[in-house]
C-alpha cells in the first residue's frame, strides 16, 4: 500500500459541557513524511492521536486521507487505511507472534474467510521487515518490551495502512530499544504521525513538528522553526538551551528551571 497525504482541517474535540480538550488545528503531512506531535503533559497529544485513528469522532473539523474524508469511509475501510499503535502493550496475549501480526490483515478480509496466500505473504514481509523471523513462534508474552514493541508496529504493517500513527513509540523502553524503533519508523516509508517526550528525538526523527500547548496549536513546522528556544519554553516552561553540535549541525536541546 502506498502512502497518502493527511490533512487535518479545524479539527477539535471536547467531551461536552462545554469542555474543550483540542481547539481548532490544522496541518498537512506529505505522502512517507514523518510529524512529530510533542508538548508538555495534557497539552492534547493523545486527544489528537485518538482522532486521526477515529478512537473519538470530531467535535469539529475534517480528517483528509489521500483527500478522502476519514468519517464518511465506514470503519473497515477506515481500518484498510490508517493502523496505529499505542503506548501499552498487553503481555497476556495467549497468542503466538505470527497469530498477532495476522491479526492486522482483519479489515480485508470478509466474513469468517481464511487467510489467503497473499495475506500469508503480506505478514511474512512484515515479520521479516521488523526483524521478528526468530520469534515468529513466541509467545507474545515472553518479549522483551522492544521486541512487543516491534511485534505491534508489525500487525500495523500487515494492515497495509497509508497513514501509521504511534502513540509514544518509545516510551518505557530503554536507550537502545528506542533508537531501534525510531530508526524504522524513519525508514518504513510511510506517512507517519507520532506523539514524542524527547524533543531531540523529534528534532532528528521528523520531517515536520506540531507543537501543542492547553489544547492549542502552538506552531507547525520543520523542526529549525518549530523547536525555537522561546516556543519550547511557551510549551513547557522551561528554560532551554539549543547547542549546534559538529558535524553535521545537528542540534542538541538542554532544559532548565
Amino acid at each position: 500500500m502506498s502512502a497518502a497525504s493527511l490533512s487535518v482541517r479545524d479539527l477539535s474535540w471536547g467531551p461536552g459541557r462545554g469542555t474543550t480538550l483540542l481547539h481548532p488545528t490544522s496541518f498537512d503531512v506529505a505522502p512517507g513524511k514523518v510529524l512529530a506531535v510533542v508538548g508538555a503533559n495534557g497539552a492534547g497529544k493523545s486527544t489528537l492521536l485518538r482522532l486521526l485513528y477515529r478512537f473519538l469522532k470530531p467535535t469539529s473539523g475534517k480528517i483528509l486521507i489521500g483527500g478522502d474524508d476519514l468519517w464518511r469511509l465506514d470503519a473497515r475501510a477506515a481500518a484498510r487505511r490508517i493502523a496505529a499503535v499505542l503506548q501499552e502493550q498487553p503481555t497476556d496475549f495467549a497468542l503466538t507472534v505470527r497469530e498477532i501480526v495476522a491479526l492486522g490483515r482483519t479489515p480485508h478480509r470478509s466474513g469468517f474467510a481464511t487467510g489467503s496466500r497473499r495475506d500469508r505473504e503480506i505478514i511474512d514481509h512484515a515479520i521479516t521487515e521488523l526483524g521478528l523471523f526468530e520469534f515468529a513462534s513466541r509467545d507474545f508474552g515472553t518479549l522483551s518490551g522492544g521486541e512487543r514493541q516491534r511485534v505491534m508496529v508489525a500487525r500495523a504493517l500487515a494492515q497495509e495502512p497509508e497513514v501509521l500513527i504511534l502513540d509514544e513509540p518509545t516510551n518505557h523502553l530503554d536507550i537502545r530499544h528506542q533508537l531501534e524503533v525510531l530508526h524504522l519508523v524513519r525508514t518504513l516509508g510511510h506517512t507517519i504521525i507520532t506523539s514524542l517526550h524527547d524533543l531531540n528525538f523529534a528534532a532528528r526523527y521528523a520531517d515536520k513538528i506540531l507543537m501543542l500547548s492547553h489544547g492549542q496549536p502552538l506552531a507547525f513546522g520543520t523542526p529549525d522553526e518549530v523547536l525555537s528556544e522561546a516556543l519550547i519554553a511557551r510549551a513547557f516552561n522551561v528554560g532551554t538551551k539549543i547547542q549546534t553540535l559538529n558535524p553535521g549541525g545537528q542540534s542538541h536541546f538542554s532544559f532548565h528551571l
